[in-house]
């Protein structure tokens, strides 16, 4: 029987790799659940590519550098599911609202519906950051 200092080692390294496998599990079991076709045959990331490949052409420079700006304080190994994501919804607008180019209210507007409500102090402190007038977009962030 194992006595001693070797099983607390043993008991610890079987709860570290379980906690560790259940945390990678969730966040694959979500990303799987995103790859899942809805009623219209397309995933939620299907429809998020589509949405990025349609309206690739509209994006200018300063644009860009606005989405990234706005994406870093996200941590590294979520940055680019976040810029994904809110490129995605940008996109959506654009193509809804028959936008010829992406502007700074539409990547704004993209920015807060694509970020979770628990994240929207980190936009509001963004936001003023960049001396953006959060006045004209109250509204979204109250609907969530």
């Amino acid at each position: 029987m194992l006595t001693g200092w070797f099983l607390w080692f043993i008991l610890f390294w079987v709860v570290f790799l379980l906690v560790m496998m259940s945390i990678g599990g969730f966040f694959m079991f979500r990303k799987f659940l995103k790859r899942l076709p809805k009623e219209d045959g397309k995933s939620e990331l299907d429809w998020q590519d589509y949405y990025i490949e349609q309206t690739k052409h509209l994006w200018h420079d300063s644009e860009k550098a606005l989405l990234e700006d706005l994406v870093k304080p996200v941590p590294q190994l979520f940055r680019d599911v976040a810029r994904q994501k809110i490129a995605g919804k940008i996109g959506e607008l654009a193509l809804k609202e028959k936008a010829e180019r992406i502007t700074e209210d539409l990547v704004i507007r993209g920015y807060i519906i694509a970020t979770p409500k628990r994240d929207h102090k980190f936009l509001l402190k963004a936001l003023k950051e960049k001396n953006v007038d959060i006045t004209r977009y109250e509204h979204l962030l109250k609907e969530k």
